[in-house]
């Protein structure tokens, strides 16, 4: 026991600290069972048992695993070559926190993975109760299931970060984009820089897709997705321009007394606007053929939409266009790319921030 704590440290202190006693062994119980569970690719796919559907997703994901370190020059190692069927709807569940007038994240500082910005739990009943306390010091709070994980390459000499069953049935496009997401953690992280870390993943896994549908998918699957990254591209409009809103109202009201009347009025005009603007929105996509059951994830995330889920969002969205602004400016080349974003992932973070934001301003 006392080596598979060993082993399995830098996993909990990845997946949100080892602060407590609790949190230290719920980390490592659900890590440890996750790995336990895993199965090489190969297995599955050869196995009689294996439902059809499943086994040509398996192909495919060996085959995109395989584009991912050849044509991606993401990292070639034992990740995504084993398969874990969870009996659950999420990986984890985060736990995120913003104070109730300012978008910045409430964060968990670690030894390895330095201070983020949200903490994961394997079961969402504990999360929720973290959740609860956070609330009750006047944070304002979000919980939601992730489908997968990062342990950032510390895994992958126990079999790697496997697929798991909670994002294998996506549509082509959004799973392939997951799973260069997660990989980009592998190959650069800057330690306690969430949003740096999130938004490079978040580009990756975009531009990543796309290449990967435009050489090996079928019409159907890229044209799918390419509808799908329409609908995408407006609500990141609408819920950037919001964020953007929310942020000049507390800068602009950072000296006024918190609780008072006018503030607390301007954010529930911001948020008010921001639901009436998603309902056009959603009128629209219904008319243009999508269902209720494709919206309710986001009809719930609207419903409840607070500083800590814009916050959240922010992080993995905010930066983007400076990635792939950097992208371009590297010829699309993607080691060159790669070497670039690790030489700002060793900056000091002011100086990072600097030339990502003009880098966000091409």
């Amino acid at each position: 026991m006392k080596r598979l704590l060993l082993i399995l440290l830098p996993c909990c202190l990845l997946l949100g600290g080892c602060t407590s006693a609790g949190y230290y062994w719920q980390s490592l119980r659900g890590h440890w069972a996750l790995l336990q569970a895993a199965e090489p690719i190969s297995d599955w796919i050869a196995s009689p048992q294996t439902p059809e559907p499943l086994r040509e997703r398996l192909e495919l994901a060996r085959q995109l695993r395989h584009f991912a370190t050849e044509e991606l020059a993401l990292p070639d190692n034992a990740s995504y070559t084993r398969y874990t069927r969870l009996h659950r709807s999420a990986a984890v569940w985060n736990v995120v926190a913003a104070p109730p007038y300012s978008l910045r994240l409430h964060t968990w500082c670690f030894p390895i993975a330095g201070c983020v910005g949200y903490r994961g739990y394997f079961h969402e009943a504990d999360a929720r109760t973290e959740a609860a306390a956070l609330a009750a010091t006047g944070l304002e709070v979000s919980v939601y299931g992730v489908p997968a994980y990062s342990t950032l390459g510390y895994s992958n000499w126990l079999g790697g970060d496997p697929l798991l069953s909670t994002w294998i049935a996506w549509p082509e496009g959004d799973f392939a984009r997951l799973m260069l997401h997660e990989l980009a953690h592998q190959k650069v992280y800057a330690t306690g820089d969430t949003a740096f870390n999130e938004s490079y993943a978040t580009a990756v896994g975009r531009l990543g897709a796309e290449r990967w549908l435009a050489e090996h998918a079928t019409p159907a699957a890229l044209a799918a997705y390419r509808a799908s990254e329409v609908r995408r591209g407006e609500w990141r409009k609408l819920t950037r321009a919001t964020r953007t809103r929310l942020a000049e109202i507390y800068k602009e009201n950072h000296a006024s007394t918190p609780a008072s009347s006018a503030l607390i009025a301007m954010k529930n005009k911001a948020m008010e606007g921001f639901r009436a603007d998603y309902a056009q929105l959603r009128e629209r996509w219904v008319a243009q053929g999508s269902s209720a059951q494709q919206l309710a994830a986001t009809d719930r995330w609207v419903r409840d939409a607070n500083n800590a889920s814009f916050g959240a969002q922010g992080a993995y969205d905010d930066l983007v266009p400076a990635f792939i602004a950097l992208f371009d400016q590297q010829g699309r080349d993607w080691p060159r790319f790669h070497a670039a974003v690790q030489q700002l992932a060793e900056l000091p973070r002011d100086e990072r921030e600097a030339r990502l934001a003009t880098l966000g301003q091409r």
